[in-house]
């Protein structure tokens, strides 16, 4: 069975952030990922793992201003010094924390903007990344469904992992969020057999679709998905983790993500 990850950022809710990390010890996770750390000391993020005994696999670098609906900037044409110091600071937390993985929000596409300008950006920013990153964390970029983030940049598995090859970076790879694909492409399973052993997926999410909630909810039968997993991983050796970031159907109301993970010990 995969190794699973707790997304902080969406599950417990019911608790205060620094309180979400025992949360997800006690329903038996051994990691832990979640958006941004930026609200809180390095310190204090590190010292609620280790009271924990939990491994951060995975956060986001800072996105511009999320507040006022942005969603990445490492595609953006003249934001790249904004990009770099933002990515410097990632790299901060990521050695604080050991963690070794950071994704990289391509941003939404804007209006009248030449799609050469916007990939010749992005290429641009994820090489200077993945030099800077070097001797760190691996650079992950991860395709995103356009009716949740409408107008996002990337959206596709083929054009995730071309871009990978293109920049050519061992430490570049994509984050193959399943709740993603089957918005947008469909036949999960068999991107699952193609991709992996590619060697060029990072990490892997998931959420039930279409509301988002538990894997156990939703038109993906995931014990078959998390089958074929395994299956994949025992021939080419892909031992990622598979990140929990959905939405309990129960809101933030208190248990409502530890009465969700039924599905967690099947």
């Amino acid at each position: 069975m995969p190794r699973f990850a707790a997304n902080l950022s969406l599950l417990y809710n019911e608790f205060a952030f620094l309180d979400r990390f025992a949360a997800a010890a006690r329903d038996g996770f051994s990691a832990v990922e979640f958006l941004f750390p930026y609200d809180f000391e390095p310190s204090a993020l590190a010292q609620a793992l280790q009271d924990n005994q939990l491994q951060q696999v995975l956060f986001n670098a800072p996105p511009g201003d999320w507040s006022a609906g942005e969603r990445g900037i490492a595609c953006l044409p003249g934001r790249e010094a904004e990009f770099r110091s933002g990515f410097l600071r990632a790299l901060e937390y990521a050695q604080a924390l050991q963690c070794p993985r950071i994704h990289v929000m391509a941003g939404l596409a804007p209006a009248g903007v030449e799609p050469a300008a916007l990939k010749d950006t992005f290429l641009a920013n994820l090489h200077w990344a993945c030099e800077a990153a070097a001797a760190g964390p691996d650079v992950l970029i991860e395709p995103i469904n356009t009716r949740d983030f409408p107008g996002y940049y990337l959206n596709r598995q083929d054009a995730a992992h071309a871009i990978v090859q293109e920049v050519g970076a061992d430490n570049l790879k994509v984050q193959f969020d399943l709740y993603h694909c089957q918005i947008v492409e469909g036949d999960v399973a068999s991107k699952i057999r193609h991709y992996l052993p590619t060697g060029r997926v990072g990490h892997i999410q998931i959420a039930g679709v279409p509301e988002r909630h538990e894997p156990s909810v939703g038109e993906l039968n995931y014990p078959y998905l998390f089958e074929v997993i395994d299956q994949v991983s025992a021939t080419c050796g892909w031992s990622g983790w598979v990140g929990c970031e959905y939405r309990p159907a129960r809101g933030a109301v208190a248990g409502a993500t530890s009465q969700g993970l039924g599905w967690l010990p099947r």
